[in-house]
């Protein structure tokens, strides 16, 4: 067990007023315990009550090494797995993962009388929030990854590769640099690039084109996710024009960015850059998202979010302006709210470039 990560989320038990919680994310129970299981549609879940006790319920299709700290239930496919559940959980409250099938809460309340499920993720989702320095390092090492493969990328643009055979060639290139695994890249050109989640296709590149990176990986269990924009062949006033708004936008949310504040602001100090250039209506999405285990997790960083910065937070400042039918601007870089301020944890350049 990860002890000290163990003793966050008991805290923030006690805070919910919650003495039992199932886990049942597997990237929660990664983070607990660093036990690493797709499980399929098999019971696989950890048991945490608020005396420091861990019990995890596995299939013994996936043994395990014993670890301090953690006792293991093992059932096969024939044995009542929530049955031996029933029997660990205490009566009265018991939060319950948001990801946990209905199919399996739905027996545990039959067969454990006196329980009260209540959603019971905030506990773990809090303690995610705030990397500690162990997670930061290893979120560097793959946003460095990331640095060498859009390096690597942008040497094989050409007119005859379509946006959804570079998503592929993107992909192998993670592979190539030591990616856990890469899932299909977005890939954008010319026109595509004002759909901001557009999904890659067999459109082929033009002179005068936009093109959007945004690409994205895990090693070592932790994602990196960036984005940049550059131009093929030429590019024009108006193209200039934005990718150095949405660069000033990124910049300024970078600049934004230290301990107390409240994201809502880090929001609204990119924002402001893009509004006051006259864009505001082609900023159509937040500003960032949190990452780490997962590419999407708390905290948002929006104009209606409620967090504030806090040392180990770590998200993504991603600014963009999209012109419907003719072209986008996306910068995408992850930051590391420090003690004192932030870290960026890429740096492959965004300077303007023409490929």
């Amino acid at each position: 067990m990860k002890q000290a990560r163990l003793k966050n989320v008991i805290a923030n038990m006690e805070k919910a007023g919650l003495n039992q919680i199932i886990v049942s994310d597997p990237l929660s129970i990664y983070y607990l315990t660093g036990i690493s299981i797709s499980p399929g549609e098999r019971l696989f879940a950890l048991l945490v009550k608020n005396d420091g006790s861990a019990k995890l319920f596995n299939n013994y299709l996936f043994p395990l090494e014993e670890q301090e700290g953690l006792s293991i239930v093992y059932h096969s496919d024939g044995e009542d797995a929530v049955g031996m559940l029933a029997q660990a959980v205490s009566g009265g409250l018991i939060g319950i993962d948001k990801f946990w099938p209905s199919k399996f809460l739905l027996q545990l309340m039959e067969k454990r009388s006196g329980i009260k499920p209540v959603l019971g993720s905030a506990p773990v989702d809090n303690a995610r929030m705030y990397k500690d320095a162990e997670e930061i390092e290893l979120m560097r090492a793959a946003s460095r990854m990331n640095d060498a493969v859009i390096d690597e990328a942008l040497k094989n643009v050409n007119t005859y590769t379509t946006e959804k055979q570079m998503s592929g060639v993107i992909a192998d290139l993670f592979m190539k640099h030591g990616a856990d695994n890469a899932a299909s890249q977005l890939v954008c050109y010319g026109a595509s690039c004002s759909e901001p989640h557009h999904e890659s296709s067999g459109v082929k590149l033009q002179k005068g084109d936009s093109i959007i990176f945004d690409i994205f990986a895990t090693k070592q269990h932790y994602w990196c996710d960036m984005t940049r924009t550059v131009f093929f062949g030429s590019v024009s006033d108006e193209q200039r024009k934005v990718y150095e708004i949405v660069k000033a936008a990124n910049l300024a949310g970078i600049a934004a960015v230290r301990p107390g504040v409240p994201l809502k602001d880090i929001d609204r100090a990119a924002r402001k850059v893009i509004e006051d250039a006259g864009y505001g209506k082609f900023f159509t999405h937040r500003l960032g998202h949190g990452i780490g285990l997962d590419v999407h997790e708390p905290p948002d960083c929006s104009g209606v979010s409620e967090a504030v910065a806090k040392p180990g937070m770590c998200f993504s400042i991603e600014p963009g302006v999209y012109i419907p039918g003719k072209f986008g601007v996306r910068t995408e870089d992850l930051v590391a709210v420090t003690e004192d301020g932030v870290l960026v944890l890429n740096s492959y350049s965004k300077e303007l470039r023409v490929i």
